[in-house]
């Protein structure tokens, strides 16, 4: 579902990465992409935030968009949000921010038809993934279809 429903053209993060030339390159590309994460406060790094499956720790939720506002704990209010997410990781990061990028520009219903697996695809990252973190990525799109 990433054709004309969604545009799938690859944002600056996935870019850099989708363009990287061979395995050094792609790994230094993910290393970059990690510091563009926006990161889950250890406030909010809790047992409801903490997604199971993954070889590295990985925690996602929804912050406040707005620094000034209070962060916000998965309650039904008008607060804009946005996703975050933490891993001791500086590859997981660099996945989570591409993952990121592209989920924070979708709302939830659009996150939910979204085919973030194919969008790995068409950023190169899936063939950069070993077993483990392929299947810590996957709960984390489960995770993600959800918030």
């Amino acid at each position: 579902m990433c054709s004309s429903q969604f545009p799938s053209d690859p944002l600056p993060i996935a870019q850099s990465v989708a363009s990287a030339k061979g395995w050094d390159g792609a790994t230094r590309a993910m290393m970059l992409a990690a510091k563009q994460l926006p990161i889950l406060p250890e406030a909010l790094r809790t047992a409801q935030h903490y997604v199971p499956g993954c070889d590295s720790d990985v925690w996602l939720g929804e912050v406040a968009s707005d620094a000034s506002a209070s962060m916000q704990e998965e309650t039904h209010t008008n607060i804009p949000t946005t996703l975050a997410a933490y891993s001791p990781s500086k590859i997981i990061r660099g996945v989570l921010a591409v993952l990121l990028e592209k989920a924070n520009q979708l709302t939830a219903e659009q996150r939910r038809a979204f085919d973030f697996h194919q969008y790995l695809r068409e950023n190169n990252l899936e063939r950069h993934l070993s077993q483990s973190r392929a299947n810590g990525i996957n709960a984390v799109l489960a995770r993600l279809s959800g918030l």
